[in-house]
């Protein structure tokens, strides 16, 4: 079913509330995972069970501080568990679909509420523009209707956001339907009938040109992408993995912020890198130098080989990297690479075999033609 949610006083936020509302005070779920507005203004994820507390709820707010599917794995991967609703992203609800297949998340008993992306900030610059007056929100949104996804004049998107050929919602249980909307009548949902009918709803034509500005948007940001690309790809070769990740401090905030990085014990937080003394000074003696923190090119390599191929291109291991490395361009350029080898794109379907962990015995003979 397609409805279309009205909208007074051009309120879209309140209107989008007002549906999470009715899924609460209908029992079609038990608690909703959304971001909501905290009283000093910060923008985070919260798991919610009272209706009212929902007019805190800002799944529009344009900034990603974090992915949330992990935090979706933390409510979903073991029974007993309540019915949740998770309000989430294009990139996150693709990053759940892996973490899925990797037995981190569950499924069942979970209601995905997919919101179109328009495009995000980082904190930090999230923050600036709260102080510098507020974000323009009538703005922001106005851009879902052409498609022209452009950040505020004096700020960028995130590095993610930029490059992102992939931000409509596919495949969720409900929809949020921004591009392509009048959003100043109504907000246009898919969800199915059943759903529907429990929350009272109506079925409604919906005018507008979704399909179109969506390939507008895709053409642009692919656009973006492949310049990126093709930058970091030269760089790659002219420099290596150890050059372009010459700056890293080993701080693991790429790691930690990646939403398919899930081991609960990780090699390169345990003892294993924790090198007696004498080791140090050793290498040190026997290459005239020896650079500290170590080990950092294998850290990146282990990682690339570890999850590559499920990079989602949420970008957050970017946004979070101290030293300003082109962490998620990295990853995704040779994800791109490694996915067509194998025909693959992370977060497609769920029922799709992850690479990692299949085999096939021919596949060593088709990667050998290429």
């Amino acid at each position: 079913m397609k409805t279309l949610i009205p909208v007074e006083n051009e309120n879209t936020l309140a209107a989008i509330q007002g549906f999470l509302k009715q899924l609460l005070e209908n029992d079609v779920v038990d608690a909703l995972l959304v971001p909501m507005r905290t009283p000093h203004g910060a923008v985070t994820p919260a798991l919610v069970s009272d209706p009212e507390m929902l007019d805190a709820a800002d799944p529009l707010a344009p900034v990603m501080g974090v992915n949330a599917a992990p935090l979706v794995g933390r409510v979903s991967i073991r029974e007993p568990r309540d019915r949740i609703g998770v309000v989430l992203r294009s990139c996150e609800l693709r990053a759940l679909v892996e973490l899925v297949k990797l037995q981190q998340a569950s499924l069942e008993d979970l209601v995905t509420i997919g919101i179109d992306c328009l495009g995000t900030y980082d904190v930090s610059v999230y923050t600036a523009m709260r102080n510098d007056g507020g974000v323009d929100m009538a703005a922001y949104l106005a851009t879902a209707r052409d498609g022209d996804l452009t950040a505020e004049e004096g700020f960028a998107l995130r590095d993610g956001c930029q490059m992102c050929e992939k931000p409509q919602v596919e495949d969720a249980d409900v929809t949020v339907e921004l591009f392509g909307a009048d959003l100043s009548s109504g907000v246009p949902i898919s969800l199915p009938d059943e759903m529907g009918e429990t929350l009272g709803l109506s079925a409604a034509e919906v005018e507008g040109s979704r399909s179109q500005v969506i390939e507008n948007v895709v053409v642009a940001r692919t656009e973006i992408r492949d310049e990126r690309f093709a930058e970091i790809r030269e760089r790659l070769a002219e420099e290596g993995v150890e050059g372009v990740f010459a700056s890293c401090v080993r701080c693991h905030n790429c790691m930690t912020v990646c939403p398919i990085c899930y081991c609960k014990t990780c090699l390169f937080k345990s003892q294993v890198f924790d090198h007696e003394p004498m080791q140090y000074a050793n290498w040190a003696r026997r290459k005239g130098a020896y650079r500290m923190p170590a080990d950092t090119t294998l850290f990146h390599l282990t990682r690339l080989n570890h999850m590559v191929l499920s990079c989602v291109g949420c970008g957050m291991c970017t946004s979070d990297c101290p030293a300003d490395l082109p962490v998620g361009v990295v990853f995704r350029a040779i994800g791109q690479e490694t996915d067509e080898v194998f025909d693959y794109e992370p977060g497609r379907d769920v029922e799709e075999p992850l690479p990692l962990i299949t085999f096939e015995e021919d596949e060593w003979m088709d990667v050998g033609e290429e």
